[in-house]
């Protein structure tokens, strides 16, 4: 099994730190390989009062951070897993910790018997374990996403420049995004870039949508304020997403009770038009005399539900007849938005948060990267300078290690799209972004989910012919660089389709056999097409190819049918009179797999033929696609 970048990177941390003699040098880069053994950190950001506590406590199930203005909505808050559930570690700024414990049902105490502006941050231990994949930290609001540095970021979001306080990935809690002028997204983006953050990392949630107007459903302006967010801040992040994070905090962390439900119930018995009238002024709601409920209930219905969530659920009782506070909770779950419909890939927090976990060890080896460059950067002397340079050459763009953070690939290609280094049109533009946001080949290639292995063989060379070109035209520049790393995963979603192709043959070709066997052969015309004339090639070059060590076996295979072929179909090693859209899309695959080979040290005669055999395949591709 071929080790992942994350091992790639422990390996070379615990090499290098082995080397240093200065003991800050050693621990910076074993303070690297801690982090890729801990849980990714996610760092929840956003304005004042724009929601942030509201959604930690949705994402944490539990109603521990405050949302009302306290102590510790100005301090680093992170929860960790830990068996010592409510444990609170304070870390001082002047290095020392002091000791304390949640309150009853999981609350976060009003204070700490400690000045605030002495406390660098809190770390909340719970037995949660969803928190042994991902570390969740919230971090003080900010009136303005303006930044100066990277330092002043971090320090802003994080709560010191450290680089242990540096988070993998970022949710964002905007409020206003219909308000985003071009200074406010270029400012945004400063943001994350100097935060170290990308579309790869970053993750904009608009909260408060039922807040926007007087709509009776919010929903239709959410999503097409969210689709908006998105087609601007694209390259900045994964996905925006809306949600009504009070209804998510109520529905995961503050369940109804019997209580709030007999209430629901009773509301539910008025006349619409009579409720409707009295929710258009929540302060009448919650005052009215006449109404059949406790004031001091329909104050906490208010504070919990909000209109929209008091009206969603006065419907859903009036819809089913009965007011069963589990009930309830699922119904405000998924009016909240925070749920994925079904498995989407996008769309949710929920679908954030499980892309997050996907992929940890990808963003927890690209923030080690970023990091491990900056030791290498560093003033030294003596041993120390030699091990430094040795450090910085083993991650140059061109040596082994580079080469084999394959799981990276399209991650650092949208980071230098975000940064501008890497220049796209809008075509190319769109296909690194959906490589970057999901995980399934089809889905990658713009195509339908579980479209056949020869759509997506095709897809993906039409697409490597593209980013090829753009490779050879910027090659030797950062540009260049990336590219090419985007043509090699597009190469080997062209190679395992391919296989994937070779596995359906196979199956095929045994059945075929079995009906033989069983005295029925199968027709000439098994495929349902007719029967394509074969390609003319040259069996010198061919012979010559095949003689090669650098080919495969598989591929020398490849070549003997395409000698061997009385028709192009069985030239390629589709079934006899196969179709010819999936004549095409042996073709696509064939050609992207050959088109590696002119990568290897071959002879000239050997790169010549190969280079020859990969435009005869995507003649026919592009012949017979069409």
């Amino acid at each position: 099994m071929n080790a992942g970048p994350a091992d790639l990177l422990r390996g070379l941390c615990d090499t290098i730190a082995a080397r240093l003699s200065g003991a800050e040098l050693r621990e910076r880069v074993r303070q690297v390989r801690a982090g890729l053994d801990a849980p990714l950190r996610v760092a929840v950001a956003g304005a004042v009062s724009s929601g942030k506590s509201t959604l930690v406590n949705a994402l944490l199930g539990l109603p521990v951070a405050p949302v009302d203005a306290g102590e510790c909505t100005f301090v680093v808050t992170q929860y960790e897993y830990g068996e010592d559930d409510g444990h609170i570690t304070v870390e001082l700024t002047d290095g020392g910790t002091a000791h304390s414990r949640l309150l009853p049902g999981h609350r976060l105490p009003a204070e700490f018997g400690v000045d605030v502006a002495r406390i660098r941050r809190l770390r909340v231990t719970l037995d949660l374990p969803s928190l042994r994949t991902i570390t969740i930290v919230d971090t003080p609001g900010m009136n303005t996403v303006t930044v100066a540095n990277e330092r002043a970021a971090r320090s802003m979001l994080f709560g010191s420049g450290d680089e242990d306080d540096r988070a993998q990935a970022m949710i964002y809690v905007l409020r206003y995004v219909q308000k985003f002028d071009d200074t406010t997204l270029a400012e945004f983006r400063g943001l994350t870039d100097a935060c170290g953050m990308s579309c790869v990392n970053t993750l904009a949630v608009l909260g408060q949508v039922d807040r926007r107007g007087d709509e009776g459903d919010p929903w239709p302006t959410a999503r097409r304020l969210a689709a908006k967010g998105y087609a601007d801040l694209r390259t900045s992040v994964f996905d925006v997403v809306p949600v009504i994070g009070l209804l998510a905090e109520t529905a995961r962390a503050r369940p109804l009770d019997t209580e709030d439900a007999a209430a629901l119930a009773a509301l539910a018995g008025l006349d619409e038009d009579d409720l409707e009238d009295y929710l258009l002024d929540l302060d009448d709601f919650r005052t009215a005399p006449e109404l059949p409920v406790p004031a001091e209930v329909r104050h906490r219905l208010v504070e919990r539900l909000h209109r929209y969530g008091i009206t969603s659920a006065v419907d859903a009782v009036r819809a089913t007849g009965t007011a069963d506070p589990g009930a309830l909770a699922a119904h405000l779950l998924e009016r909240s938005g925070y749920s994925s419909a079904g498995r989407a890939a996008t769309g949710s927090v929920a679908a954030g948060i499980a892309h997050f976990a996907r992929r940890a060890d990808q963003l927890k080896a690209l923030d080690a990267l970023t990091r491990l460059r900056a030791i290498a950067r560093t003033p030294a002397l003596g041993a120390d300078r030699a091990t430094l340079d040795a450090l910085a050459a083993q991650l140059d763009e061109n040596r082994p290690i580079a080469t084999s953070l394959g799981g990276l690939r399209i991650f650092t290609a949208a980071e230098a799209l975000g940064r501008g280094t890497l220049v796209l049109n809008e075509e190319m533009t769109a296909e690194l972004l959906r490589l970057a946001r999901h995980d399934e080949p089809a889905e990658q290639l713009g195509l339908p989910p579980g479209a056949a292995p020869a759509e997506v063989a095709a897809a993906a060379t039409a697409a490597s012919m593209r980013w090829r070109t753009l490779a050879m035209m910027s090659e030797g520049r950062t540009g260049g660089h990336r590219a090419r790393d985007v043509l090699t995963v597009l190469e080997d979603l062209v190679s395992a389709a391919l296989d994937e192709v070779e596995l359906e043959k196979a199956a095929l070709e045994k059945a075929a056999h079995g009906t033989a066997q069983g005295g029925r052969a199968p027709s000439a015309g098994a495929g349902g097409g007719e029967a394509l004339p074969p390609v003319r090639v040259d069996p010198a070059a061919i012979e010559a190819l095949r003689a090669s060590p650098m080919v495969p076996a598989d591929d020398r295979r490849a070549l003997e049918l395409l000698l061997a072929g009385a028709e192009l179909a069985t030239q390629l090693g589709a079934p006899p009179g196969a179709p010819r859209a999936e004549v095409a899309g042996y073709a696509a695959a064939l050609g992207a797999r050959f088109r590696t080979l002119t990568h290897r040290p071959l002879s000239l005669r050997q790169r010549r033929a190969a280079e020859t055999l990969c435009e005869a395949y995507e003649t026919i591709w592009a012949h017979y696609s069409a």
